[in-house]
């Protein structure tokens, strides 16, 4: 692990709590400033150090001389929480009483709280500098003494080992290697096939898929050594220098075509332009192939491209790269991109075998193959972890000693240096290349179970609550934390679960191996820790826990165990799912996130609304009736998520609430088909005085909330219920001037009543996903501006005109649902829908046939009819597209399910 890696996630998150609260903090401002430039200037020596050795093997001193300056970091937050959680009541205090009558009863109190605090941020400082006069003491400063002798070692041993790897690759036999099959068959189409321009392939994957070996493997083959004059294979990595890419490259060529240097040339001493000369002069009446392993930056393309001659003749360079922005570069020639997924379990188990079963032929002994099973599903298809974990086991017989291996995985994999220390360092070399916010980002993920789906949403609000997100010119958070997000999924450090229909990831999740790691980064940094329950949380400095926990071993926790705690997670096992656990951890008052979701819990703690520091609370699913009636006291709050729960109305305390970004509260109807399909939640109509609010879903319209929804402009997603005729012209001018509007869902107060917006003249320009519940005559005019729509869903609109030609030209719609949305009994698909590719259609009682013209949504995917009981033929059309995936029919006539069933 490099040295600023283990610290970085601690330190800029202390140094940026100082610099944001600094207008708060002027009274102790001058300890406060003293220990930001000692933070800063420590973050800087390790950042230089790692600049300067690579990634670096840390030596026990430097674990134990990090350990102090972490705990120190700590240290720091803690007071100054304590000084603003003083400070909030000061504040609150201030609001209730005279000024005169503050003075006289609070004044000592804050003399007080300001010694105190200013005491120990002296002591505090003193402790900094005497952590770093012992380090100076005790280990060799690299800014005097330049890189130690076993830093040098160390840091060759590790590059080396990477080239090493690498370049082995070329010499795998055949035999050893699985599933490599089809991937094989692309590349060598790409490498051999009729196009003479120069072409750039691109093989991309996540660390340990086998990139590599894939391409070593192609590039050994007799067939592509006779298609090309002169082949090259370089390694990059992330650190290069371009002179010396070129003298490999040219050592290589030369050594390949059987020619020799010209003794004149002294490549040593050549300059980047006569290297480049050289190079270019050799190429150039050559068809050639180059190979270039293991991209990190798009920079490399703009460093070589203009050495590697377009000659006409059908040359290819072929690169690895585990970042998807460098494989989607536009490099300005023909381009594939191969993107390599994980293995399917029998390629994966057959794999297992040939490493762990050497001596028995790659058979695996019948007593063992329910282990070997489990085993090698924990490895999810990374063909490195299947090599390192068969290599672990081909010691190993008796089912006892497998059983062992499976049971204590977790440790296996932080602990056997023999098998695992590479495929650690190799999986978490995308790591050590992140910003500090993003390895904040990228270990803060390891709080989830395994196996568990992350939702896109939940984790960017997550992020922005514990301060990760760093604020950019008029950049929203949400966006910057969007952009963190992708980068992490473009390095392969996040898997995509699923996509919406605008391609943005909807769901993610760890790769069970990463995810062992980030696990041991972050308990050895204290950043985050896992419980079972069973026993007591320790006071011992963890940020953040994830207790996954059954009810019957949720053991009560003392308050100064989680005294220092910011972050709680609590997720029940399906044992609790009909219970409720008896209490919850207490005494956490400076805690920042708080997320119960599907706990069974029926009542929140009596503390919450002590939480000042709170910005997330997240009681979805849970059996919660009602929030406290003094939750307004939360003011730092930014999500209040409390989605399928039993609150029905919110305090009136909600409106001082002044950092809400989102409020997200509805529950669902058992029938999902009814009017009624959701149930939303009753809020003060002086809900639209919380001028941060971004989300906004889903409320019931009572009193004057709709007049006052027009100084809700910022808003990015409404949904709204109860919503009358008379409503039409407030409502649509509310919604006119909502002009960042992303999502849109409007309710009339009953399945009789008319959803009228037509006083609405055109959509919010970056509209994506729109639902309107409830009687339609026709569809608003302003639907032909609803360029941005992805998602439309039209329920109970009981429409009884042909409305299709109305939507068919939207340019951008990729999902359409229209339940009970259409009274006739034939649906005409005539032309458009362009980019449709799921259609849902359910709950028309009069439907019998629909009619799909060819060429009409030609990139339809899924296709759903459901209670539709008149529907009695297969689409007409249906075969002719091509795209089409899956046709779901149910509660349909049951004639067409006789007949397709014959």
């Amino acid at each position: 692990m490099a040295l600023s890696s283990s610290l970085d996630p601690v330190i800029s998150k202390v140094i940026s709590v100082l610099e944001n609260e600094a207008s708060l903090l002027a009274e102790i401002g001058a300890e406060i400033d003293e220990i930001k430039l000692e933070l800063k200037a420590i973050t800087a020596f390790l950042e230089d150090a790692d600049r300067r050795l690579g990634v670096v093997l840390i030596s026990e001193t430097d674990k134990q001389w990090l350990a102090s300056v972490r705990d120190i970091a700590y240290e720091v937050e803690d007071v100054v929480d304590e000084f603003m959680y003083h400070f909030n009541k000061q504040q609150q205090w201030r609001g209730k009483h005279s000024r005169f009558f503050l003075k006289l009863t609070q004044f000592p109190r804050n003399l007080l709280v300001r010694h105190r605090v200013a005491v120990k941020l002296q002591y505090i400082n003193k402790r900094i500098k005497s952590i770093a006069e012992r380090s100076h003491r005790y280990r060799v400063s690299w800014s005097e003494s330049g890189k130690s002798d076993k830093q040098i070692g160390g840091q060759y041993q590790y590059n080396n080992w990477v080239k090493n790897l690498s370049e082995s690759s070329l010499f795998f036999k055949d035999d050893d290697l699985v599933g490599i099959d089809k991937a094989q068959g692309e590349l060598l189409g790409w490498l051999m096939d009729q196009e003479l321009q120069r072409t750039v392939i691109s093989v991309v994957g996540m660390g340990g898929l086998g990139k590599t070996t894939l391409v070593a493997n192609t590039f050994n083959k007799q067939v592509v050594k006779q298609h090309f004059d002169c082949c090259a294979w370089i390694t990059v990595s992330q650190q290069y220098v371009v002179t010396e890419l070129f003298k490999s490259i040219i050592k290589e060529l030369y050594d390949k075509a059987k020619e020799k240097i010209d003794p004149v040339i002294n490549l040593d001493s050549m300059s980047y332009r006569d290297l480049m000369g050289e190079l270019l002069n050799f190429l150039q009446p050559r068809r050639y192939l180059i190979v270039i392993d293991d991209v990190w930056s798009t920079n490399l393309w703009q460093d070589i491209g203009i050495a590697l001659p377009d000659s006409m003749n059908g040359s290819r360079i072929l690169l690895t790269t585990r970042k998807e922005d460098v494989a989607s570069f536009e490099f300005g020639v023909v381009k594939h991109i191969l993107p390599l997924q994980p293995l399917p379990f029998d390629e994966s188990m057959a794999l297992f075998c040939k490493k762990a079963f050497v001596v028995k032929g790659g058979q695996c002994p019948a007593y063992l193959v329910s282990t070997a099973r489990k085993l090698v599903a924990k490895c999810e298809g990374l063909p490195l972890a299947i090599v390192a974990l068969g290599g672990l086991m081909a010691s190993k017989n008796t089912i006892a000693e497998w059983d062992g291996v499976y049971d204590n995985l977790h440790r296996e994999l932080n602990e056997n240096d023999t098998y695992f220390e590479r495929l650690k360092y190799i999986s978490l070399l995308s790591y050590h290349d992140l910003s500090s916010r993003l390895k904040q980002c990228f270990l803060y993920c390891c709080i989830f179970p395994e196996d568990y789906t992350i939702k896109r949403k939940r984790l960017i609000r997550l992020w922005m609550a514990e301060g990760f997100v760093d604020p950019l010119n008029e950049t929203i958070p949400e966006v910057i934390a969007e952009r963190y997000l992708t980068e992490l999924i473009c390095r392969g450090l996040l898997q995509v679960v699923k996509r919406n229909e605008s391609g943005r990831p909807e769901k993610c999740k760890m790769h069970d191996i990463l995810r062992e790691f980030a696990i041991s980064i972050s308990k050895s940094i204290k950043f985050v820790a896992k419980s079972d329950g069973k026993e007591e949380i320790g006071d011992d400095g963890i940020r953040r826990w994830s207790i996954e926990a059954k009810e019957n071993e949720m053991k009560a926790t003392r308050k100064t165990a989680l005294s220092r705690v910011r972050s709680l997670f609590i997720f029940a096992v399906n044992e609790t799912s009909n219970s409720s656990f008896n209490r919850l951890p207490s005494g956490f008052k400076l805690m920042r996130v708080l997320d119960l979701e599907d706990t069974p819990i029926n009542e929140l703690p009596d503390e919450l609304v002590n939480l000042f520091n709170l910005r997330y609370l997240n009681v979805t699913g849970t059996q919660v009736k009602e929030l406290p009636r003094n939750i307004g006291k939360l003011y730092n709050l930014q999500s209040l998520v409390m989605k399928r729960t039993q609150i029905k109305e919110l305090p009136a305390g909600a409106v001082r609430l002044k950092s809400l970004r989102y409020l997200i509260a509805y529950r669902y109807n058992v029938n999902r088909w009814a009017f009624d399909a959701w149930f939303n939640t009753v809020v003060p109509s002086r809900i639209c005085l919380l001028n941060n609010l971004q989300v906004l879903t889903a409320v019931v319209a009572r009193g004057d909330l709709i007049n006052q929804l027009s100084k809700m402009t910022q808003l990015r997603k409404l949904d709204i219920d109860n919503v009358k005729e008379a409503d039409e012209k407030n409502l649509c001018f509310a919604i006119a001037k909502m002009i960042h509007l992303r999502s849109l869902g409007v309710k009339s107060c009953n399945e009789h009543e008319q959803v009228k917006m037509d006083a609405l003249e055109s959509a919010p320009p970056d509209l994506q996903n729109l639902v309107l519940a409830g009687k339609l005559e026709k569809v608003p005019c302003w639907f032909n501006s609803l360029d941005s729509l992805t998602q439309l869903s039209l329920r109970w609109s009981r429409l009884r005109y042909d409305f299709l030609p109305d939507i068919q030209a939207l340019p951008n719609l990729g999902e359409l649902r229209l339940l009970n949305a259409y009274e006739g009994e034939r649906l005409d698909f005539l032309e458009g829908f362009r980019k449709l590719k799921v259609l849902r259609i359910g709950g028309c009682p009069a439907l019998k046939e629909i009619v799909i013209n060819k060429g009409v949504m030609p990139g339809l995917q899924q296709l759903f009819i459901v209670k539709c009981q008149e529907f009695t033929t297969l689409p007409h059309g249906w075969q002719s597209l091509p795209d089409l995936q899956q046709v779901y029919l149910s509660d349909v006539s049951p004639g067409l399910i006789q007949g397709i069933c014959r």
